[in-house]
């Protein structure tokens, strides 16, 4: 009995194999395997790229953990080529002082270029910041603001960070009696690490200082018969040894955010006081930058 139900199962095994398969009904099924196949292999090739980009990740976790934790490989790593070198400016140390009738708060900031300390330009930045300190200590040993006060604060920014400059302000106000305010801007070349001057910038541009003074004063010029309030050291109408002529090329200067150069004179230097330190922007039709 079982034995017959075994051999009547395998007969209508082999039947069902038998069947003729209609045409339209085997390529539906064949698209179906191929689909299949296309498939198992867009998912192997995503577990191919996850694995991939999970191993890249571990790479850079691990690079970025050498680098922290070896001194070694930070170096190393220090040569490595990047595009557009990183400047960072910070608060190197604060000159503070108060003594009765005087006061002083000077920021002395520290710059480094792709994390090392530029020291040439750094001791630039405190040499100008201790000739500050300097007339400060000079006024209090003298007392020379008597019943009156005399105060003196500096404090920077960054006013241009490009690819190729680092152009850092440093701003300082004297008061005694009335006000003055001083500006210092220190340009650095990125890739030399070395202060520009205008002198430098424009060396290979003939007569730069004839071409941008006369824009300076047309400026000027523009601005007074624009703006009733505004004065210049220039056609006064009074023969004045302050009357501006020319630039010397060692004027302060920075790029602004369309790379054109702005110069920039300290209070009184162009100007009345009430003016404050003024600013002029080269075209560069005029400067060829």
């Amino acid at each position: 009995m079982e034995h017959s139900d075994e051999e009547k199962l395998l007969r209508m095994k082999d039947r069902y194999h038998n069947i003729p398969v209609p045409d339209a009904a085997r390529v539906s099924l064949a698209a179906g395997i191929e689909r299949a196949k296309k498939e198992k292999r867009r998912i192997q090739m995503m577990k191919m790229t996850k694995r991939t980009g999970i191993t890249a990740a571990a790479a850079m976790a691990a690079i970025v953990i050498m680098a922290n934790a070896s001194p070694v490989t930070a170096n190393a790593m220090e040569e490595i080529p990047v595009l557009g070198a990183i400047a960072k400016v910070v608060t190197f140390r604060t000159f503070e002082d108060a003594n009765n009738n005087y006061e002083a708060k000077i920021d002395i900031p520290k710059v480094s270029i792709n994390e090392k300390d530029n020291v040439k330009v750094n001791r630039s930045i405190e040499e100008y910041a201790n000739q500050l300190i300097a007339e400060y200590e000079k006024q209090v040993a003298g007392d020379q603001a008597g019943d009156g006060h005399y105060s003196v604060t500096s404090s920077y920014d960054v006013v241009t960070d490009n690819d190729k400059y680092l152009s850092l302000r440093i701003n300082t106000t004297v008061v005694m009696a009335s006000g003055a305010e001083s500006v210092k801007i220190f340009t650095i070349d990125k890739e030399t690490g070395n202060v520009v001057s205008l002198k430098d910038l424009m060396k290979d541009k003939a007569d730069y200082i004839t071409a941008i003074s006369d824009n300076i004063k047309k400026q000027m010029e523009e601005q007074m018969a624009a703006d009733d309030s505004k004065m210049y050291f220039y056609n006064t109408g009074e023969d004045s040894v302050d009357e501006f002529k020319q630039i010397t090329g060692d004027e302060s200067f920075y790029f602004n955010a369309n790379g054109e150069i702005v110069i920039a004179f300290d209070e009184y230097e162009v100007a009345p006081g009430y003016m404050g330190a003024v600013e002029f922007t080269i075209p560069k039709d005029v400067t060829g930058f």
